[in-house]
């Protein structure tokens, strides 16, 4: 779940994107995953939806590199847009498998936010088409 303010807008990199409505400070956590909020998937989850649903999870889903299962971020964190210099990062914890979204430096009020897929999602390589 979003812990700043934020909202979907037009992006520079591609369709929508997730714009900062707020001065973000360094270090602040951006997005943690919020259990009864967020969802996860696993396969046999994924087995027992429509293909129509399944195709529309797949799209908004993250292949988890530790559990090896999809989290779907259930507010507008879905919108997060790849970049190779990301003004979010990752940062894994002992108490969260899904690690958390700190800002990398200062997001100034109306930037994008940005992460880098690497480093959390498995099928990065397939979303960016590469």
């Amino acid at each position: 779940m979003l812990l700043i303010k934020a909202s979907v807008g037009p992006s520079k990199i591609q369709g929508l994107g997730i714009i900062a409505r707020a001065f973000i400070p360094k270090g602040t956590v951006v997005w943690r995953f919020t259990p009864q909020f967020d969802m996860i998937f696993d396969k046999d989850s994924l087995a027992l939806l429509t293909e129509l649903q399944k195709d529309t999870v797949l799209h908004y889903t993250y292949l988890n590199k530790k559990t090896k299962k999809y989290t779907l971020c259930c507010d507008d964190a879905r919108f997060f847009n790849h970049s190779e210099n990301p003004n979010t990062i990752c940062v894994d914890t002992d108490n969260d498998e899904e690690g958390l979204d700190v800002a990398a430096r200062d997001i100034p009020e109306g930037e994008e936010l940005t992460c880098n897929y690497d480093d959390f999602d498995m099928e990065a390589f397939k979303k960016l088409h590469r």
